[in-house]
């Protein structure tokens, strides 16, 4: 089976830690990393 690359875009870091916590705790995936994207913005990447 093919894996996917998902992306979730929030603000500041604590929600992107509770998205990221919510995608592998729900669904079959792993946590890439994060990046700081700027004004705040933080997106998670997970493959799976």
């Amino acid at each position: 089976m093919k894996e996917a690359l998902g992306l979730v875009e929030t603000k500041g870091l604590v929600a992107c830690i509770e998205a990221a916590d919510a995608m592998c705790k729900a669904a079959n995936v792993e946590l890439i990393g994060y990046e700081n994207v700027g004004s705040g913005l933080v997106t998670a990447m997970v493959k799976g």
